[in-house]
């Protein structure tokens, strides 16, 4: 009979692998993962308001490879991951991309 080995994936390991390299301080990070029944787990997450611009990166996409790593750790462990980015305000969403600018016609 072969065994079967079920891992539990400790995804605030893995978050503060991904984050802390871009925090000035890091010991103001927090991190709280919370699963239901379902498979859903949610990752609350808060630092330092002057590290923003660090985590979040360029028009956001330091946040999305952050998100798509954590989505697919997920996906391996058969559970659907969200992430929620908190500092001293509340709830904060990563800035939109800006559209580059049209060309004029002449």
């Amino acid at each position: 009979m072969p065994s079967t080995s079920i891992t539990k994936t400790d995804y605030s390991v893995l978050v503060r692998f991904l984050v802390e390299p871009f925090l000035e301080a890091s010991d103001t990070l927090s991190i709280d993962c919370e699963t239901n029944a379902s498979g859903k787990v949610w990752i609350r997450l808060a630092f330092s308001g002057t590290d923003k611009g660090r985590v979040f990166g360029r028009g956001g996409r330091t946040i999305q490879a952050i998100r798509t790593v954590l989505e697919m750790a997920g996906k391996a462990a058969n559970q659907s991951v969200y992430l929620e980015i908190f500092n001293e305000g509340g709830a904060d969403k990563p800035p939109r991309p800006k559209k580059p600018p049209q060309k004029r016609r002449r």
